[in-house]
């Protein structure tokens, strides 16, 4: 399930494409979607277009909340 801060759209790729990128995700040891975002990100930099960094995912367990609270 996306996180509710990630946008969701249909893309729409050719097969030869995606397969690549599918290549080259394998090898940098992240999902398709990932691989993609960071080529973005990569290709706008280069153009000098400045991308804030969103919300880091969190991680791990949730902490317990205390009975105190």
């Amino acid at each position: 399930m996306p996180s509710p801060a990630k946008k969701a759209f249909a893309l729409r790729l050719d097969p030869a494409l995606h397969a690549a990128l599918e290549r080259v995700a394998a090898g940098d040891l992240r999902s398709v979607n990932a691989e993609i975002e960071c080529l973005l990100r990569e290709a706008l930099a280069r153009r000098g277009v400045k991308v804030g960094e969103g919300e880091a995912p969190r991680r791990g367990r949730p902490r317990k909340e205390s009975e105190d609270d």
